[in-house]
């Protein structure tokens, strides 16, 4: 039974799992350093909070990412170094990069850490001489959307049934230059 656990869990996303009651984190500071594969549990815990019941990655994913060399990742942590928030971009040679995946714990929303990281981002993106960065997005994400709008993406097309559940997605782009 382990072993077919094991080969479903390389295919599937991970299961769906019951509602979660967020609470505010208190008040703290954030810094903003680069995630390692030494954090690999901790990102992979923190994404399925972040994606419950959607398209998250499974440990084989997060293991690509880690270690394919074009691909680029940051954490923010509190203060007291429990991660908030992390973001993974891949670097392509033409130029243009890839926002693989960003997400923000539940309780530390709404306090610019997406922000922040979407802004570092560009930053090294332009330093690696990267000219465009694109991502996709669920047509129901309407936070996502307004905070990839307010900094600096434009909507550039639909793509229809994009998701594992038929949800469609916005394809958005972005220029460093």
């Amino acid at each position: 039974m382990a072993f077919i656990d094991s080969i479903r869990n390389l295919f599937a996303p991970a299961r769906e799992v019951a509602p979660e009651i967020i609470l505010p984190a208190p008040s703290t500071t954030y810094s903003l350093q680069p995630l390692t594969e030494k954090q690999s549990k901790e990102v992979l815990r923190l994404n399925l909070r972040c994606f419950r019941n959607g398209e998250n990655y499974t440990k084989y994913t997060f293991a690509y990412l880690f270690n394919e060399p074009r691909s680029i990742s940051y954490q923010m942590t509190t203060a007291e170094g429990v991660m908030a928030a992390f973001v993974f971009v891949l670097v392509n040679q033409d130029g243009t990069a890839h926002l693989t995946t960003i997400g923000v714990a539940p309780e530390h929303r709404r306090r610019g850490l997406a922000g922040q990281l979407l802004n570092h981002l560009d930053e090294v993106l332009r330093a690696k001489g990267a000219s465009t960065i694109v991502l996709e997005l669920r047509v129901s994400n309407l936070a996502a959307k307004q905070l990839y709008l307010d900094a600096g993406y434009s909507l550039v097309n639909r793509l229809t049934k994009y998701y594992s559940d038929g949800e469609d997605c916005f394809l958005m782009v972005k220029s460093l230059i």
